[in-house]
């Protein structure tokens, strides 16, 4: 049976993704620091911003995988902070750093001994995987760390003993808590900033990562689902 390791399934995109991957026949296994309310997820419960509960939880994961199908690997879970350039302190600029990029790396680090052919590692980025927002400074940054480290994972999987692959799929504004919390007036803007004047469902995302695991020639890439975003 196929395995889906996931990040942060508890909600919005994460829950999605998770639905779709169990619907299709794959075994879910998720990490977040709230479980995933599917029946049948098994949920390891870890904040990712503690680098001990970090380490435990690849303990624990270590213990529930097996070398023989293929594993889909999704880092979705990500934390976000409303901070500019100038305002961003290194404590909130290390969380979310911790959080956003090297949780995703040490998780890889764990499952590679049991990745064979077929496995994907897919990356959860964003439309600011590739520029720059106002008021955004360390999201921002972590996500373009994202996609450098997608880069980086791709590079390395050369003369992987299993045949892996792995992309960065970069949502633009979607319906999920993170926007919902956002500053008042984010939602109306949201939806005037893309072509279709409507908000992402999760599902979307969640079909476009599905898509991704199961294609192998669709490694390295950076892509874009963001129902077409708008420039000024």
């Amino acid at each position: 049976m196929k395995t889906l390791v996931i990040t942060g399934a508890s909600t919005g995109i994460g829950l999605a993704a998770a639905t779709l991957f169990q619907k299709q026949g794959c075994r879910v296994i998720n990490l977040s620091r709230r479980p995933c309310r599917l029946d049948g997820v098994e949920n390891i419960a870890v904040d990712f911003s503690d680098t001990k509960a970090l380490a435990k939880a690849c303990e624990m994961l270590s213990s529930k995988i097996e070398k023989g199908d293929p594993i889909y690997v999704v880092h979705n879970a990500a934390t976000s902070h409303m901070e500019s350039v100038w305002e961003c302190t290194a404590q909130i600029f290390q969380d979310t750093m911790q959080v956003n990029v090297m949780a995703p790396m040490l998780i890889n680090q764990c499952l590679a001994p049991y990745f064979s052919d077929g496995s994907a590692i897919l990356f959860v980025g964003s439309t600011v995987s590739e520029i720059g927002v106002k008021q955004l400074a360390s999201y921002t940054v972590s996500k373009h760390a994202i996609a450098g480290l997608m880069k980086c994972t791709l590079q390395d999987l050369t003369g992987f003993p299993a045949q892996v692959h792995t992309c960065c799929i970069c949502p633009g504004f979607t319906d999920t808590e993170m926007l919902e919390n956002m500053p008042e007036g984010t939602l109306e803007f949201a939806k005037q900033s893309v072509s279709a004047n409507r908000l992402i469902a999760p599902e979307e995302i969640a079909k476009s990562l599905f898509f991704c695991a199961q294609n192998p020639v669709i490694n390295g890439a950076m892509i874009h689902a963001n129902l077409g975003q708008l420039t000024n």
